[in-house]
């Protein structure tokens, strides 16, 4: 748990930065440009989250193949993946960028999203928004292979940069005067372009001379294949489609069903209560590369003590932040704004679930697993809307959090708990039945099979055969037989201890 502890620690650094400049940053805003503006850069600056699946589930064959390298500098299969994931991505962003051209050009982005949308240059900002995450979508591939290499305070780290651009930025502008009112949001793209910017080159440099071979071999599509990604990226793809639509329409709702005032006051308990998630979801994201690794190695990690310690960590920060909230609402609005205690009751239980489903999130990040979470999520989007759609008639601003809370403790985290039980018991039965084997090239070969295959499902390689999970076997006794080992005892520790529970990380 050290990797999780480190990320959170230097999440809590750079949200404390980020959370006292960005306090000041929405400051300026409302006080020079109005609500009307901090409305819409609030509703804009949500691309990110409602269009996480333009990278097209291909997240997943990244972070799995790195993590479970244990040469990633040349290891063949790594720079197939990360070719595949350039490709891939040179395709989404390329789409983005037409669709936004598309969408501008057409005058459609007022009904799309609604009356918070300012009528001043509020739709080629929306366009221009759009854009730049498109052109920056390629660019998030080192934000993966840093999260597979274990480096997730690395890419945490980065993001530092994004406040101070931001409140130099728009202090800049409010000095000089230029009339940016319309186009606040561009400006944060902007800025969270130069973190997909700096993880390229840390991970470039991490993977030498992996990504720039990588780079080259892209155009090559015909002479050099990436790797078959079907088999992780079409689960991934399916939860970034239904995910955000479940869990990050709240603004739309409300641009559409309440007005200027009440999205000013969700985008201010988001952004505060954001502090609280964005910490949580990188501590948890942390967990990936250590379940991964265990996968490939064969140990059982149990996710269980770690929920707790995720849910009762999210509920004591929410509930702090809550506690604080009305002096940093005063601050940041100069008491325009103010939040109920719905919204606020609402978040810090939204913050208490959300932190609970990451460990067992990111245990379920084999193709199983991934494959059981679509049906919950997919169920998710319109019991969800619904409920929102409803709350928001009953408590205004606050409905949206809580639809999605209610959503996420039905539809993911105890369908998830549920099958995290089964998968442990099953995976250990299973260890038990070949540790009570009476050792032998049999046992080995079986252990040894299912570990390999494990392996292959992993990388999203779907084309393991009998014969490559024979080598493999075979490879592994080898090793065994020049150690010295008797084939029990190679396979006893290769697996840890056969039995015991492993705690790692997933998602």
């Amino acid at each position: 748990m050290a990797a999780v502890g480190s990320t959170a620690a230097m999440k809590v650094v750079v949200m404390g930065l980020s959370g006292v400049l960005g306090i000041i940053t929405s400051r300026m805003i409302i006080q020079n440009f109005g609500t009307d503006a901090y409305a819409q850069y609030g509703l804009l600056s949500t691309f990110p989250t409602l269009l996480p699946f333009a990278d097209l589930g291909i997240a997943a064959i990244v972070i799995n193949a790195v993590a479970g390298s244990s040469s990633v500098r040349t290891d063949d299969f790594v720079k197939r993946s990360i070719v595949t994931a350039f490709r891939v991505l040179l395709v989404s962003g390329g789409i983005m960028v037409a669709v936004a051209a598309v969408i501008t050009l057409a005058g459609w982005w007022p009904v799309l999203l609604g009356e918070g949308l300012m009528p001043d240059g509020g739709s080629l900002a929306a366009g221009l928004c759009l854009a730049v995450f498109g052109l920056v979508i390629p660019l998030t591939v080192g934000q993966r292979i840093l999260v597979g290499l274990k480096k997730t305070s690395t890419q945490v780290a980065s993001q530092a940069v994004v406040a101070p651009f931001m409140l130099l930025a728009i202090g800049s502008a409010v000095m000089l005067s230029v009339p940016v009112d319309s186009y606040l949001a561009v400006i944060s793209y902007v800025a969270n372009s130069l973190v997909s910017v700096i993880c390229l080159i840390v991970a470039a440099r991490a993977l030498s001379p992996q990504i720039g071979s990588a780079v080259r071999l892209v155009p090559r599509v015909r002479s050099y294949r990436g790797v078959p990604a079907l088999g992780l990226a079409w689960p991934m793809l399916v939860q970034m489609i239904a995910l955000p639509v479940a869990m990050q329409t709240g603004r739309l709702l409300l641009s559409h069903l309440a007005g200027p005032d009440e999205l000013a006051q969700y985008n201010l308990a988001s952004q505060l209560f954001g502090i609280v998630l964005q910490t949580v979801a990188a501590a948890g994201i942390a967990l990936w590369p250590v379940y991964a690794a265990a996968r490939s190695a064969g140990r059982i990690e149990s996710p269980t003590v770690p929920t707790l310690w995720f849910l009762l960590g999210g509920l004591v920060l929410g509930t702090a932040l809550a506690v604080i909230s009305p002096l940093l609402v005063d601050f940041v609005s100069d008491g325009a704004i103010s939040l109920d205690g719905w919204m606020l009751v609402g978040f810090v239980v939204f913050v208490g679930l959300q932190a609970a489903k990451y460990p067992v999130g990111m245990y379920m990040t084999d193709k199983t697993g991934l494959v059981f979470q679509v049906l919950p999520i997919v169920l998710m989007v319109p019991l969800n809307l619904g409920l929102s759609w409803w709350f928001i008639g009953l408590v205004g601003a606050a409905g949206p959090v809580l639809g999605s809370a209610i959503s996420v403790a039905l539809c993911q985290l105890v369908p998830n708990l549920w099958y995290v039980s089964r998968d442990l018991g099953r995976r250990r039965a299973e260890a038990l039945a070949g540790g009570g084997s009476d050792g032998g090239s049999d046992g080995v070969g079986a252990s040894v099979s299912t570990a390999g295959l494990d392996v292959d499902e992993q990388r999203g390689d779907e084309t393991a055969t009998d014969q490559a999970i024979a080598e493999r076997a075979l490879d592994e006794r080898s090793v065994a037989e020049r150690s010295g080992d008797d084939p029990d005892g190679g396979a006893d520790d290769r697996s840890g201890d056969g039995r015991g529970d492993a705690s790692r990380e997933v998602r």
